[in-house]
C-alpha cells in the first residue's frame, strides 16, 4: 500500500514570503527564507515518502488578510498541516496609525481562521508560530510600543493553542537570547526581517516541535 505523501503549507507575511516565485520554476517557488531551509532538511531526509512544501505567505500581510484568501490558499490545497506565522504587519498598523489599524483585529480574525478551519480541515494540524521583534531600525522609535503589542499576540496565540488543540513554536525569547550572544541586527537586519542567521533560528525552534509531535514528518 502506497504511503499518504504529506502536504505542508506554509501562511503568513513576508518572512514567509521570502520571495516566493509565483510559477512553477523549482528554482524558486519556496522562496529564500525558513520554508526553503525546513523544504531542504525534511525533504532530503524523507525522499523516501516526497513530502510537498506549498508557500503562500504573501508580504505585508495581517491576519485579515490570511482570512481573506483562505479559500484558495488553504482550503483548495487540502494540506496534511498549515504552518502560520503573523502579526508584525498588525501590530505595525496600529503602532504607526494607519487606517487600517484603526481597531485591532488580531484576535477576532486569527479566532475565526482556526475555528474554519478546524469545521472544513478537521484532521489538518495546525502550527502557530509566535511573532517576533528585537529593537533595532525600524523598531527603535518606538520600542516600548512593540514590545507590549508583539506580548499581547503571544499571550493571544498561547490561549488560541489550547482552545483549538494546536502546536505553538515559541520564537521571541530564542531571539532574545540569541541576540544577547551577538546583536539584534545580526539576526533580524531591520528588527522585523530576519538575516539568513535568523531563518536558520526559526528553522531549528521548528522542527523541534513539529519533529517531536504528532504531525511530524516522516
Amino acid at each position: 500500500m502506497e504511503n499518504h505523501r504529506k502536504t505542508i503549507l506554509f501562511q503568513g507575511d513576508s518572512i514567509t514570503d521570502g520571495n516566493w516565485g509565483r510559477d512553477q520554476d523549482l528554482n524558486h517557488i519556496l522562496g529564500h527564507g525558513y520554508v526553503y531551509l525546513i523544504a531542504a532538511q525534511l525533504g532530503f531526509e524523507f525522499a523516501h515518502s516526497q513530502p510537498k512544501f506549498i508557500n503562500r505567505g504573501i508580504s505585508g500581510n495581517r491576519v485579515s488578510d490570511l482570512y481573506a484568501r483562505w479559500n484558495e490558499d488553504a482550503f483548495s490545497l487540502r494540506p496534511d498541516l498549515i504552518s502560520i506565522l503573523v502579526g508584525v504587519n498588525d501590530a505595525a498598523s496600529i503602532i504607526h496609525g494607519r487606517p487600517q489599524g484603526a481597531t485591532d483585529r488580531f484576535e477576532r480574525m486569527y479566532r475565526q481562521l482556526l475555528s474554519e478551519t478546524r469545521e472544513v480541515l478537521p484532521e489538518t494540524g495546525l502550527v502557530l508560530c509566535e511573532p517576533f521583534v528585537l529593537k533595532t531600525g525600524a523598531t527603535t522609535n518606538e520600542w516600548d510600543q512593540w514590545r507590549s503589542k508583539i506580548d499581547e499576540y503571544s499571550s493571544i496565540l498561547r490561549q488560541l493553542t489550547g482552545e483549538y488543540n494546536t502546536l505553538f513554536v515559541p520564537l521571541q525569547e530564542v531571539f532574545n537570547q540569541a541576540a544577547q550572544n551577538v546583536t539584534s541586527q545580526y539576526w533580524l537586519w531591520d528588527g522585523v526581517h530576519p538575516t539568513a542567521a535568523g531563518h536558520q533560528l526559526i528553522t531549528r525552534e521548528w522542527l523541534k516541535i513539529v519533529q517531536q509531535s504528532e504531525y511530524a514528518i516522516r
